[in-house]
């Protein structure tokens, strides 16, 4: 009896996990030259940024393109393009 108890909750928990990634959508992590080769390909690119890092800092970017949203964190600060619109987040959040 215990065991179909916890078979109930590990197939709604696997259930809670799809429809989140389903509500998200799909986000592709990439490296920062190849996430600023993205931006290359469309006009006035919408960037999000935030910092984070608890031992040392990092800088997070998320963009989004043909339907995809891509992301990638650096050491430094990226050199976006003049004609982004830059859009200062709190915080990422990507599921991992």
């Amino acid at each position: 009896m215990a065991y179909g108890g916890a078979a109930s909750i590990a197939a709604a928990h696997a259930t809670a996990v799809a429809r989140a990634i389903k509500g998200s959508g799909a986000i592709v992590s990439v490296d920062p030259e190849d996430f600023l080769y993205i931006l290359t390909k469309g006009n006035r690119p919408i960037v999000i940024t935030a910092t984070g890092g608890i031992v040392r800092a990092n800088y997070q970017y998320l963009t989004s393109y043909r339907g995809f949203v891509f992301y990638t964190k650096s050491r430094a600060p990226l050199a976006l393009p003049h004609d982004a619109e830059i859009i200062a987040a709190n915080k990422i959040w990507v599921p991992g």
